[in-house]
């Protein structure tokens, strides 16, 4: 043997870095082509392989709470050590700050406007300003921090630079104004905070939140009580119910139908989940005229 490899064996080539990216850009413009192209650039300039993994670029556009939510139900499925770049940033060109957050094992890098906010609320982080002129493009558009800031910094950490490296550490990200989950009356109260393409209604609540998960628990969604099921196909088509989707979130939904509008939902709407046995007066009454 020599070389620490195996005797007649090639070496293992080095493991790739990896980065996912979650945008507003869309696919018809260039946007993310040149996003990938400047970190594909950056990586063999190190000799570093890496891999890119598109989350999505369907995120409503400037929208930031939907873009974080994307990236809390993705981000826990790839290995330590991913970096996830990250651009839904109606402020760019402002005084808003540049952000790569180390957090659970991930490194996440975007702008600091709140998308980060479910890793922040979870276990230990460290945050730094992306301010190094090093780990940037040398002219930066004021429009495209994405391709000019984001993508560097993000292809840089995947190739090995420790975070810490790109810019003073931060003690106050931004964190979005998520709805409050809290205890009313022996129930719990939460709000619809994101309405995906089939017309699921994504909420406040996990289920860590209503452990245990059992059919004694009474929904109800802008006053209309709903049931609660395992999964889609255990509702009657076009009826509504409730279930704990795939990002351990409670969602209503509507077998083959839209829950946001066979129950006139949207983001912010009330979400109530009760035990039968503390089931609210003023809570039948609600659901006796809902169904008149």
């Amino acid at each position: 043997m020599g070389g620490g490899t195996l005797e007649g064996f090639p070496p293992s080539p080095p493991l790739p870095g990896l980065v996912t990216l979650t945008t507003d850009f869309g696919l018809r413009d260039a946007y993310v082509a040149e996003m990938k192209g400047v970190m594909l650039g950056i990586a063999e300039a190190a000799r570093r392989p890496l891999a890119l993994v598109d989350v999505t670029h369907d995120v409503e556009r400037h929208d930031i709470t939907e873009g974080a939510l994307a990236l809390e139900a993705a981000a826990p499925f790839f290995p330590a050590g991913t970096v996830h770049l990250a651009v839904v940033d109606p402020g760019v060109g402002t005084a808003r700050r540049g952000l790569a957050l180390a957090a659970g094992g991930h490194v996440f890098v975007g702008p600091d406007n709140g998308l980060f906010t479910p890793f922040l609320e979870a276990g230990e982080w460290r945050a730094f300003e992306l301010a190094e002129a090093d780990y940037r493009l040398p002219v930066v558009s004021r429009t495209f921090h994405g391709r000019d800031v984001f993508a560097p910094a993000a292809a840089h950490v995947a190739s090995g630079v420790d975070p810490a490296r790109l810019g003073p550490p931060l003690s106050d990200p931004v964190r979005l104004p998520w709805p409050e989950v809290h205890a009313v009356a022996g129930a719990v109260a939460g709000a619809v905070v994101h309405v995906d393409r089939f017309g699921n209604l994504i909420t406040s609540i996990h289920a860590r939140t209503l452990a245990p998960v059992d059919r004694d628990l009474v929904i109800r969604v802008g006053g209309r009580e709903v049931p609660l099921v395992g999964t889609y196909g255990d509702l009657s088509v076009g009826r509504p119910g409730a279930l704990i989707g795939s990002s351990g979130r409670l969602e209503i939904a509507v077998r083959e139908g839209s829950a946001a509008t066979l129950l006139r939902a949207r983001r912010g709407t009330a979400v109530v989940v009760s035990r039968t046995s503390a089931r609210p007066t003023s809570a039948r009454r609600t659901t006796t005229r809902g169904r008149r």
